[in-house]
């Protein structure tokens, strides 16, 4: 006997793909089939040679490892094909070069070692998906934390990330999942 359907299935997403605009390299459009939906693009435009702080996004095609949302602040799971997790106050993801554990997440607070926080008041890190860059093997001084989440305001640039507004990133995380590419550049 067959189950009655729940809805229509979505297939997941192979690949989306960012592309800059000629009139300001830190901003970009999200190209998802036909669909076009704006972006942050990091500070430093587009960079083919990442570096710790440079501000650029890294040029290159990631998988999508996966990623967080803030429990507190969206009250549900979002809907989507890719493992997420509920970010705690105290989860943090390291940027220091000199540590063992750059580029991956770590727990706060961590005396001596220079690392983010996933718990923002801002609201960016409510969605935050894992961009696979740097990430395996990881290169130490080759940029860190690159990921994929909400925008700010006016879409001013990111340090590296690229960035949507929320609405767009929720309905996007509908189609992503493990096998979903990203193609910046």
């Amino acid at each position: 006997m067959r189950r009655p359907s729940r809805g229509p299935v979505r297939l997941t997403l192979g690949e989306i793909r960012v592309r800059a605009l000629v009139t300001d390299r830190r901003r970009g459009q999200l190209l998802v089939g036909p669909a076009v939906i704006p972006c942050a693009l990091g500070s430093g435009g587009m960079v083919c040679d990442k570096r710790e702080g440079d501000g650029g996004s890294p040029r290159g095609r990631f998988r999508l490892r996966g990623g967080a949302y803030r429990p507190d602040h969206l009250g549900i799971r979002p809907r989507t094909a890719l493992s997420l997790r509920a970010t705690r106050p105290d989860d943090g993801w390291c940027d220091d070069h000199r540590d063992r554990r750059y580029n991956r997440p770590i727990r706060l607070p961590a005396p001596g070692v220079s690392a983010e926080s996933m718990w923002r008041g801002d609201g960016l890190y409510d969605v935050v998906i894992d961009l696979d860059y740097n990430r395996g093997p990881i290169r130490k001084g080759r940029g860190s934390a690159i990921f994929l989440h909400i925008a700010r305001d006016g879409y001013r640039p990111t340090e590296g990330c690229v960035a949507l507004a929320r609405a767009d990133l929720l309905r996007l995380l509908r189609r992503l999942g493990p096998r979903t590419h990203l193609r910046i550049g």
